[in-house]
């Protein structure tokens, strides 16, 4: 066929649930790789778009490319552990021109219940959702969309859950020290910071071995929880010293600085699924325009990703079953020469 009239009839026409796939999909995904290490992680990805008919299409900023383009944005949520990693969840953007355009709705087929919200937010009731179903999750991570957000991460403690969010070098901080109102950046609290404070440490295996960086935290003084503590993370470059990455990160006040820095080094799973997914499943090539159909066609392509992941982690945990291998007992020489002296 000339046309993909099949597929745009599976995705529009015909009549099944996606959330229904979804959660089938996030209780299948999270019972290969449930793991009280795991992590949740928050992301962004674009979907370039020609014309300006699907749904949610528009100029708008794309965090992925760095510029304003004309695409779709959605949101997604992925959990990750020692077994692998596999996209649970996602949300597409509505834009505000889209939001208060009857018209356009009508024809994208946009639910009337599906108003204007920012990514933050959309991430925000996507975590809470994922927290609801206790999910087993040791961090929550996102990176400074979500980070530099108070009220996602005002959520994430509530619910005294760990996470480790980027934030810009520039974000603004409030605190009182001494009875003065003091207001400073990641950048300045950190270039503070003595030569000693600095730890070489793992941020998690790369495809050339351990990924090494300098990493320090500074205690923020906010209110947290008994029990909690909340730190100013960084992350410097060896090759570049002045290439320095910030964090708010939220954990248990025994938390060691290497446990952060291994958190932080799991955000990038969810990169990895976006790659996967859009350049062997499909992601990015959605045939239909609705509302409806982009989200039916991203749970099918996740149902398929996630097939595909709990392959791998029953393979890694069979792995990780097999006892080691011993070398065959060799007898040496002169053990042998002692044996054929005695007879």
């Amino acid at each position: 066929m000339d046309r993909p009239y099949r597929v745009q009839s599976l995705l529009g026409r015909s009549s099944w649930s996606a959330e229904a796939l979804c959660a089938h999909i996030r209780n299948c995904a999270l019972e290969a790789l449930g793991d009280p290490d795991g992590v949740l992680v928050v992301d962004e990805t674009r979907f370039l778009t020609k014309g300006e008919h699907s749904a949610a299409v528009a100029r708008q900023y794309s965090g992925t490319a760095g510029r304003i383009e004309n695409c779709q944005i959605g949101v997604f949520a992925s959990y990750a552990s020692r077994w692998g990693h596999a996209l649970i969840d996602r949300r597409l953007h509505l834009p505000k021109t889209w939001a208060h355009d009857p018209d356009r709705r009508a024809k994208a087929h946009v639910p009337q219940d599906i108003a204007f919200a920012t990514k933050p937010a959309i991430a925000c009731e996507m975590v809470e959702r994922l927290l609801d179903e206790e999910t087993s999750c040791a961090f929550v991570l996102a990176d400074a969309v979500y980070g530099s957000d108070s009220k996602f991460r005002r959520m994430v403690e509530r619910r005294q859950q760990q996470y480790v969010l980027a934030v810009r070098s520039t974000h603004c901080l409030h605190f009182v020290e001494e009875w003065h109102f003091v207001q400073t950046d990641p950048a300045t609290l950190i270039d503070e910071l003595p030569a000693e404070q600095w730890q070489a440490l793992s941020a998690g295996e790369g495809a050339k071995g351990p990924r090494l960086y300098n990493w320090a935290r500074v205690p923020l003084n906010h209110k947290a929880d008994a029990g909690f503590t909340g730190w100013l993370l960084a992350r410097r470059s060896l090759r570049d010293p002045e290439a320095i990455s910030y964090y708010f990160a939220y954990a248990r006040t025994n938390t060691t600085l290497p446990e952060l820095a291994a958190a932080a080094g799991l955000r990038w799973t969810i990169e990895e699924c976006f790659l996967r997914a859009k350049d062997d499943l499909g992601l990015d090539h959605c045939e239909a325009r609705s509302w409806h159909g982009w989200h039916r066609h991203m749970s099918l392509v996740m149902a398929a990703a996630a097939f595909l992941t709990r392959l791998s982690a029953d393979q890694r945990r069979m792995a990780f079953s097999k006892p080691n291998k011993t070398s065959p007992q060799h007898t040496t020489a002169v053990e042998w020469s002692r044996g054929c002296n005695t007879h």
